[in-house]
Formats: C-alpha cells, sequence, structure tokens
C-alpha cells in the first residue's frame, strides 16, 4: 500500500478526535476564537519538538527556507485559520448538519485550487472515484428534518455559506501546505513536513494571540486554565496535522482529501458500536458509496 494512505487515514481519525474535543471546549467554556486558538497554542510547541526531535534521530538537518517557501506557508495557515473558526462556529448553528455537508465540499474544491495553483492533475477515473465519494459524504451528512420539510431553505442559509467558505478555506490550505512544503529542497519528506507544520503553527498562535490581546485579553487566560481538555485538542491536532502535512508531501491534495472523507465514516460506526445508534439505508448507502470511492483511488492513485 502506498504510505500516504495509512497516513491519512491516521489523520483523518485524529481530526475526527479533534473535532469531538474543540465541540466540548466550545460548548462549555470557551468563545469561538478562543477554542480556534487552544488548537495552535498548544500544538505549535509540541510540533517544534517533534521536528527537531526527528532530524536529530534520523540524522538529518533541518532543512533553509527558502523564500518561495513563506508565501505558500502564511497563506494556507491563514486560510486554515478560517476554516476552523468556520468550523466552530457552525457548532453553535441549528443547520449544523447542512453546514458540515457543505464543508465536504474541499475535496472538489481542492481540485481546481490544486490545479491553478500548484498544476496539479487529477486523472479522469480518479475524478470519477472523487465524485463517487462526495455522493456518499452527503447521502451521509444532508440527513432530512425531523418535520419532514425540504426545499431551497434547508441549504440557503446561514449554515450553508458558513460551511461552504470552511471548505474553500480548508483547500486553499491545504493546497498552500503542499506548495510550502515541496518548497524545501532538503529531508525526507516527514522532516519537511514537521518543519513546515512547526512555521505554520508557531504563525498561527502567534495571530489568534495578537488578536484576542486586542480583542479579548481575558480569553487567553481562559485558554489557559482549560488546559486539560485543550491539551488533548493540542495532541491530536498535532497527530492530525502531521499526518496531513506528510500526506501532502507524498500526494496531491484532492486525492489526499478524498481519502481523508473516511472520517465520516468513522463517525458512522462510532455511533453504531459506541453509543448503540441506529444507522439509516441512507447512511449505509453513503457508506457503500464512500468505501468504494477510497478503493478506487487506491487503485488509480
Amino acid at each position: 500500500m502506498t504510505a500516504w494512505i495509512p497516513i491519512t487515514l491516521l489523520a483523518a481519525t485524529a481530526q475526527t478526535i479533534r473535532f469531538m474535543l474543540q465541540k466540548h471546549l466550545k460548548s462549555t467554556r470557551l468563545s469561538t476564537v478562543g477554542a480556534t486558538f487552544a488548537r495552535f497554542f498548544y500544538s505549535f510547541p509540541m510540533v517544534a519538538v517533534l521536528a527537531l526531535s526527528y532530524a536529530a534521530a534520523s540524522g538529518q538537518a533541518l532543512p533553509e527556507l527558502p523564500s518561495g517557501f513563506f508565501g505558500p506557508a502564511l497563506i494556507g495557515g491563514a486560510a486554515q485559520i478560517v476554516g476552523t473558526l468556520c468550523v466552530v462556529a457552525l457548532f453553535s448553528l441549528r443547520n449544523f448538519a447542512v453546514g458540515t455537508t457543505f464543508m465536504k465540499t474541499e475535496v472538489i474544491l481542492s481540485i481546481p485550487v490544486g490545479m491553478f495553483w500548484l498544476g496539479d492533475r487529477v486523472g479522469p477515473l480518479a475524478f470519477v472515484a472523487i465524485l463517487v465519494g462526495l455522493c456518499g459524504v452527503l447521502l451521509m451528512s444532508d440527513t432530512p428534518r425531523a418535520d419532514g420539510r425540504g426545499g431551497w431553505r434547508r441549504v440557503v442559509n446561514p449554515a450553508a455559506g458558513i460551511g461552504l467558505l470552511s471548505g474553500l478555506a480548508f483547500a486553499v490550505s491545504a493546497v498552500g501546505y503542499r506548495g510550502a512544503t515541496l518548497s524545501l529542497a532538503e529531508g525526507d519528506a516527514v522532516l519537511r513536513a514537521l518543519v513546515t507544520l512547526s512555521f505554520v503553527t508557531a504563525s498561527q498562535a502567534l495571530a489568534l494571540a495578537l488578536w484576542l490581546g486586542w480583542r479579548d485579553r481575558a480569553e487567553i487566560g481562559r485558554v489557559v486554565a482549560a488546559w486539560r481538555v485543550a491539551g488533548f485538542v493540542g495532541v491530536f491536532s498535532m497527530i492530525g496535522s502531521a499526518c496531513w502535512f506528510t500526506a501532502f508531501a507524498l500526494q496531491q491534495v484532492a486525492y489526499v482529501k478524498a481519502v481523508g472523507q473516511v472520517e465520516v465514516a468513522l463517525s458512522a460506526l462510532a455511533s453504531l458500536f459506541v453509543f448503540r445508534e441506529a444507522i439509516t439505508g441512507r447512511e449505509w448507502a453513503g457508506l457503500i458509496l464512500l468505501g468504494g470511492s477510497v478503493i478506487g483511488l487506491v487503485l488509480v492513485a
């Protein structure tokens, strides 16, 4: 099996756990910006230590950062902040399911972004597999309303707009990270990914700290006080981001993000086996489509 596939599966698993923890922070202690800041604040020192430790253990020197590194890294970091803010904001909206459905458009949006920014190309068979996977995700995510009403009002609402913005932001951030990682001339894929991640998380933590220091200084204290949960957010953020960045160094974003959609299937399976919740026929159909998509990408990518 190609290395980027199990790395992506681990990234999706860690991301699922991290979003669960962030939702808990948002609902009990912190504001939207505070919950987002907690992710970067607690993860960036761990990422830096991990990068230095890996370089020493593997006998590699840290790569120099060329001028072409900073633009993609900073744009990617800013876009990820926007995307994360959108996701955390969705936790407070009644139309959460609709918003997260639109968030999944990041897979399709990463194709044109990657094409115009880095010249990445997706083959026709891989594109079909990606579309099949997106259909599976939509089946699993876009659940009908309890009152039975549907129509355009279900998708033309603030949650849908926030979800679509988050999808575009995450597509831009992922392609930016791939561009920054590929600009590094020295080191293996893991070291280049960790160095890029260290720079990005440090800049994100600094940017949000400056913002909170200006707008809501007390929120920084609340982030520190919430270390018992927020620290785990940082741990799983580090694991997930390190895996995402490594996968981006090995494969183009559209393929990585398409396989990463298995996080939706993981959530559904957790509902079935952990929480003993029933899975509907629509969700089973989505699981089958998503599984077929991942298998197809493994065969053609």
